[in-house]
């Protein structure tokens, strides 16, 4: 059973990783609506072309994982968010044409054009990130043999409309504060009024969702009695993290790049939380929690996790060490050349 939960964190590493580095993209997608000018909207873009797409990497490696190593729960989970995956495929490659489209043609209506499609592109993926991730925690109506028996409107009940909405925004403020490290002058400043009046809401919100857990799933919230070391090693970081935001927005002399470390934490904190809230289960039952998907009775053969095992401690330093050198090279605020987009 070690390999079911090596691959179980491996998985939720990916994720969080994807959530970390693709959630600050979606932010400063979502922040472009603010950009003046098509000097700041050039600004906007550029401060995320040379990554975005290193960063989308991790979530097709984890979608990748998950199938090999528990391909039950990749089947329920695709079948089940059938409507919701395509949408997300779409709102991606739309988000992905419009930096490349946006400046093939010298004309503001079709700039406008694209530069929409890169707003509503970057929208609506943590929208339904996270209205996929409560519907996790929540618990999916799933049958005896593991397949998903509702509907797409079954999906948005309340409280994973509440995780969607709390997902947008923390990921607003993540992309917030990552354009406060790449830009100068007055659009850095607008940038930083609108950092600092989400971070109430955010430093709020991680509570309420957690209340609403308790409320709708108790039994996701069981670590806290049964294992309060762990639950104390991730809410207090998380907590620390949160509160430290705020101090460095509302210091004299800010430090956007430790801030940005601060909400980078903050975010792989809170995929945590959802990882042990969930373990053993990766995709719960609701109602009938017999029929829930584990790491027990939906992985793949040794044989296999072992092989993939081997091929994650070859692959995985890569690609990290890849992500270190890019984000180093691209450091910096951003300088516009004819080449850029």
């Amino acid at each position: 059973m070690l390999l079911q939960t090596i691959w179980f964190i491996l998985i939720f590493v990916l994720l969080g990783g994807y959530a970390i580095l693709d959630g600050f993209d979606f932010g400063v997608g979502i922040l472009h609506l603010l950009s003046r000018g098509e000097n700041e909207r050039r600004i906007s873009i550029n401060s995320i072309a040379p990554v975005w797409d290193g960063n989308e990497v991790w979530l097709l490696t984890g979608g990748g994982a998950l199938f090999a190593a528990f391909p039950p729960v990749y089947a329920a989970v695709f079948s089940g968010f059938y409507l919701a995956l395509m949408l997300l495929l779409m709102a991606l490659i739309f988000r992905a044409v419009s930096m490349e489209f946006r400046g093939k043609v010298d004309s503001p209506a079709w700039r406008s054009f694209w530069d929409i499609a890169f707003v509503v592109g970057s929208f609506l993926p943590p929208v339904l990130l996270g209205v996929a991730l409560g519907n996790v925690v929540h618990g999916v109506p799933l049958n005896e043999k593991g397949d998903f028996t509702g509907t797409f409107l079954s999906l948005l009940n309340p409280y994973s409309v509440l995780i969607g909405v709390f997902t947008v925004l923390l990921f607003t403020l993540h992309g917030g504060i990552y354009l406060c490290n790449k830009t100068s002058g007055e659009y850095r400043r607008r940038i930083v009024r609108v950092v600092k009046r989400l971070w109430p809401a955010v430093l709020i919100l991680p509570a309420v969702a957690g209340a609403a857990t308790w409320y709708v799933a108790p039994e996701r919230m069981s670590f806290v009695t049964e294992r309060p070391a762990v639950f104390g090693m991730i809410a207090l970081p998380l907590a620390a993290s949160l509160l430290a935001i705020g101090m460095i927005l509302f210091s004299p002399v800010p430090s956007y790049r430790m801030a940005f470390c601060a909400s980078s934490l903050a975010v792989g904190l809170l995929v945590a939380a959802s990882a042990v809230t969930l373990f053993p289960i990766l995709l719960p039952a609701k109602p009938g929690a017999a029929n829930s998907l584990t790491i027990y009775n939906s992985s793949s053969s040794q044989l296999t996790l072992q092989t993939m095992f081997i091929i994650a401690l070859v692959g995985m330093p890569l690609v990290i060490g890849y992500t270190a050198v890019i984000y180093r090279c691209f450091k910096g605020h951003v300088v516009l050349a004819e080449e850029s987009y």
